[in-house]
């Protein structure tokens, strides 16, 4: 596992050549669990910031991401973290809800990016658009420093929420899988069904499957 401080301030320092001042990364994780919300982190990172072990959220222990956690909410320039509800993904889709989680975390900024370094290839989903001034980067949270902040931010947010939820439903044992479509998960629907924070656009095949 690769666990090492990465030099990836090249689109950082590319955007504020273009003239930029303020450029925040942007970041969601929880697409695709078969519950609870998807969240998104923004983060604008003071330049040049060094926090050992920074690296897209997915390469980092959870022990470090915790630790990064605080780092980043200390030492950032200004960080935000912002969610969308099952009902609204069942509601919508999955790719609106994404895109509309990472604009809610870039509006919830304290202070507003002239610009946005956004994870993946996708800006805009059937029913929302990013309307930041912004440019997709694919891999972006293992070639952005601001991405994966970003990354860390929303994934370990994600992780504390499904760890308050085991609690509020325990029978489930959301704390070990976090709404992803484990084994274990499907066998505890196959159990109890589904509980207030499944995403039931998400359930149709394992219904289909039920019915027969």
């Amino acid at each position: 596992m690769c666990e090492k401080m990465l030099p990836m301030w090249e689109l950082e320092e590319a955007a504020h050549e273009k003239g930029y001042a303020l450029v925040c990364g942007c970041d969601e994780a929880g697409a695709g669990p078969l519950a609870g919300p998807v969240y998104a982190g923004a983060v604008i990172l003071r330049p040049g910031l060094e926090l050992p072990y920074l690296n897209d959220s997915k390469q980092v222990t959870p022990k470090r991401r915790d630790l990064l956690f605080d780092q980043i909410r200390e030492a950032s320039a200004a960080w935000a973290v912002a969610s969308v509800s099952p009902e609204e993904i069942d509601a919508t889709d999955i790719l609106s809800a994404r895109v509309k989680a990472m604009q809610l975390a870039i509006n919830a900024l304290p202070v507003q990016p002239d610009y946005a370094l956004i994870d993946g290839n996708r800006d805009k989903g059937k029913h929302f658009a990013l309307v930041t001034p912004h440019e997709t980067v694919i891999k972006g949270d293992s070639r952005s420093a601001s991405i994966a902040a970003a990354s860390i931010l929303a994934k370990v947010s994600r992780d504390r929420y499904m760890e308050e939820m085991a609690e509020k439903y325990p029978q489930y044992r959301f704390a070990q899988h976090k709404g992803y479509g484990t084994k274990l998960h499907y066998e505890m629907l196959d159990q109890y069904g589904p509980s207030p924070i499944h995403r039931r656009s998400f359930l149709k095949k394992w219904e289909a499957a039920r019915r027969g």
